[in-house]
């Protein structure tokens, strides 16, 4: 049959997009997203605006398509009209109208009090918005005096919003801007010089981020609280979803009146979630999401979640696997109420199928994969789908005893194979595998489809938030309708977006194939999102969870975050609770020439910047002798203004100890390489140098210091998005991982146990690998010391 071609229907896309008003960078990115490009179209399509309209009406009708609620479909052509033809025509509006409709469901509205939530007809004068901004800017005077143009304008158009919430946003913006001439006149130089004072507070920039975090006036309800977004478990009797069939007739699913109190009767009304991974590899950040709004809702309502594998395919979980879960699971600081397996229900689900099958929602078809392939492409029934029901029982009943042949049967629902959602083409319940199972042994030689049996043993457990990820968000119609059929308890169902993280890969298939072929040293390789490689890299369960919290529980589909993000709550986190030591990399020898040979001065260093001197705890000692060692890129035979480092003739000032100035500079036969700097020290520390390094000294004459093994690690790709490239495995970093076998270290480090954080002064924060041995320590580099988030980063 002929193959599709989807590089012309992206075009046509494209094409259709641009018409509608969208610029090109949008537009593009909505061609790239399946689910949003499936969803804009209907919507063009539905307002009837093919041929084009104005950039105005097309950015909103791009809001509906993303924003609109799943559980209003019926009213979105009405909410369409109001759009194209213009008496909505604001965000405002819009928002006002999506929240009405999310709250009205499929239910009947009244078309005045629509109109009145979003303020239809509402004209707003030039007058009434001038009065407004005056207003607002009299009660907030003194302020905007005292800040002049650092004045927060977001907050003055917010002030005059709440005042006029239907007020043209563009006319807001010019009166406002206009105001604030009228009353500071011209920009000032010192209105201009915000980025050299920041650069001038650059050493309590961490303090005031700490403040900044903590300011309530800077997050909304939602921020402080992501899970008020959720409904209560009383309140699941309204309509889910709409499931929408081809003979134009509409499931609404919800919850009877019956069905919910004894729901209700069973939980006590408590709030119970699950978090149910498959078996089938080790956990990535993107479940740390998943694991902090499962749990995390549970928590913040005293309820509980379960932790429930997820084992319907006997051939790809291992016990390895489900051993790991677990403990990451407690290591991310997270309780299960129960631990449970989809394979406990086996049998539950199993009679539940043979009751579908006598309901008529179900039949045992004979078709090849490639057969069900090539008719769900063309939208046409199994040759099988009408069978007598007496039939597909006795041959289900077959399929269970092991009589049918493997691949030669399966059990498939009787869903709608003409729907426009292709989640609901007859999905496959049951399929044989004679393979015995990790949990259930060889009980069963017939396996239930996650499709089948996600919902029901949601319902049996009586979950009442079944959270996941976007791309099950078409999914839902065959999640209701296998409920609804089997007049189940149906769970509230809400989904979110994935966490992709830059620079890395994160489907499990692409993660096997980097561990099993050996591009990574295993599942918990540092350079790895696996969350056994990033505890292996030195970071936390806490900074993870703080990562997660600050991305959000929004269903954007466009969360993949730059990495710079998540180092930034690593670097918050450890700057405040590991201790300082000095490690040299690469070292240079510099040899005291004025201090004798032998002689040793006992310093004090700090652990922690804020050190008090009559803490002892806070410091530890470091010996300075006439041989030391810094680091090779801190020395050069040319000094330059803008070079802090060791030049001949120059001074620079060891840490914690004395300033020291280059006398003589020992070079090998080939009069390039630097083998040893002769220096003299001043011990009564008159010298005044700017440049600062860390060092480390010889304890006795000859003997080195405390050899041990670095390890940097980098991104592990070098494009933002490799899982988007077709030879993603040539992407790969060839200087993800560096492994320096020769550092020296300050004698502090030497009793240091495995999971040990410390800062190496001026190199970046480091923890203790597993690989060490009391000869030699292995340190694994967590993160660097520069902060690119916090200055713009993304």
């Amino acid at each position: 049959m002929p193959v599709k071609d989807e590089s012309s229907d992206k075009e046509k896309y494209l094409d259709l997009f641009l018409k509608i008003g969208l610029d090109e960078r949008t537009a593009r990115n909505t061609v790239a997203n399946s689910k949003v490009t499936a969803n804009l179209v209907s919507v063009i399509h539905e307002a009837a605006v093919t041929e084009g309209c104005s950039r105005t009406v097309g950015n909103l009708l791009y809001t509906v398509a993303t924003k609109y609620p799943a559980n209003a479909l019926v009213h979105r052509p009405s909410l369409l009209q109001y759009i194209v033809s213009s008496k909505i025509k604001t965000t405002a509006q819009l928002e006002a109208g999506l929240s009405f409709f999310a709250a009205t469901a499929s239910d009947d509205f009244k078309l005045d009090a629509f109109e009145e939530a979003c303020g239809v007809g509402v004209e707003v004068s030039a007058e009434e918005i001038e009065q407004a901004v005056n207003e607002v800017f009299e009660e907030n005077k003194n302020l905007i005096l005292e800040k002049r143009y650092r004045t927060n304008v977001g907050e003055l158009l917010g002030h005059v919003r709440k005042r006029h919430p239907w007020a043209d946003p563009k006319s807001v913006k010019q009166f406002v801007d206009a105001k604030l001439y009228d009353l500071l006149g011209e920009r000032t130089a010192a209105d201009n010089e915000k980025t050299s004072k920041k650069k001038k507070d650059k050493p309590t920039e961490v303090e005031v981020k700490m403040v900044a975090v903590v300011t309530p006036e800077q997050q909304s309800e939602e921020e402080l609280n992501p899970f008020l977004i959720f409904p209560r478990p009383e309140e699941n009797f309204k309509v889910h979803t709409e499931v929408f069939f081809s003979d134009g007739s509409v499931l609404r699913c919800c919850n009877t009146k019956e069905l919910l109190e004894k729901h209700l009767y069973a939980t006590g009304g408590k709030v119970l979630t699950r978090f149910p991974p498959e078996p089938n590899g080790y956990l990535h950040i993107g479940h740390a999401k998943a694991m902090f709004i499962d749990f995390g809702l549970t928590k913040d309502r005293a309820g509980g979640c379960y932790l429930r594998y997820d084992d319907t395919n006997p051939q790809a979980e291992k016990k390895e696997y489900i051993n790991h879960i677990e403990e990451i699971v407690h290591w991310m600081g997270w309780e299960p109420l129960k631990i449970t397996y989809t394979s406990d229900y086996f049998q539950d689900l199993y009679d539940l199928a043979v009751e579908l099958i006598r309901r008529g929602h179900a039949y045992v078809d004979h078709q090849t994969p490639d057969e069900i392939k090539e008719y769900r492409e063309k939208k046409m029934n199994s040759p099988w789908r009408d069978r007598p029901v007496a039939e597909s029982l006795k041959l289900f009943d077959d399929m269970r005893k092991g009589l049918i042949e493997e691949g030669k049967a399966t059990l498939r629902m009787k869903q709608d194979m003409q729907s426009d959602n292709y989640n609901m083409y007859d999905l496959i319940a049951y399929r044989i595998k004679f393979t015995p199972h990790p949990h259930a042994g060889d009980k069963w030689c017939i396996y239930p489809s996650y499709d089948y049996a996600h919902c029901i043993v949601d319902s049996l457990e009586n979950i009442t938030h079944s959270l996941c990820t976007l791309e099950f968000e078409t999914r839902r119609a065959s999640y209701y309708w296998l409920l609804h059929a089997l007049g189940l308890y149906q769970p509230y169902v809400w989904e979110y977006s994935r966490l992709n993280v830059t620079n890395m890969v994160m489907s499990k298939r692409k993660l096997n194939r980097l561990v099993t072929d050996k591009w990574v040293d295993g599942w918990d390789d540092p350079r790895l999102m696996t969350l056994a490689g990033l505890r292996r890299r030195g970071v936390t369960s806490t900074s993870i969870n703080a990562f997660v919290r600050g991305v959000g529980i929004t269903r954007s589909d466009n969360s993949t975050i730059n990495l710079d993000r998540l180092e930034y709550h690593i670097r918050e986190e450890l700057n405040k609770t590991v201790p300082r030591a000095m490690v040299v990399l690469y070292p240079l020898k510099v040899v005291i020439t004025n201090l004798e040979a032998g002689s040793i001065i006992d310093l004090d260093a700090k652990k922690w910047p804020e050190a008090q001197s009559d803490d002892a705890s806070a410091f530890y000692k470091v010996p300075f002798s006439n041989t030391v060692y810094i680091e090779r890129s801190d020395f050069r035979m040319k000094d330059s203004k803008d070079y802090y480092g060791l030049a001949p003739g120059k001074s620079v000032l060891l840490r914690y100890a004395f300033p020291i100035k280059c006398t003589e500079v020992i070079l090998a036969d080939d009069k390039e390489t630097i083998l040893e700097i002769r220096a003299e020290y001043d011990p009564s520390k008159k010298t005044k140098p700017k440049g600062v390094l860390h060092w480390v000294a010889e304890r006795s004459p000859g003997v080195d210091p405390l050899r041990v093994e670095v390890r940097l690690f980098d991104k592990l790709f070098l494009s933002e998005n490799p899982a988007e490239l077709d030879d993603w495995l040539a992407d790969l970093n060839p200087q993800s991982k560096v492994v320096i076998s020769s550092a020296y270290a300050v004698h502090l480090l030497k009793n240091a146990v495995v999971g040990d954080r410390f800062q190496f002064e001026r190199l970046g924060y480091f923890v203790l690998d597993r690989d060490s041995i009391p000869e030699k320590l292995v340190f694994n580099r967590t993160v660097t010391l520069r902060d690119s988030y916090s200055k713009g980063g993304k």
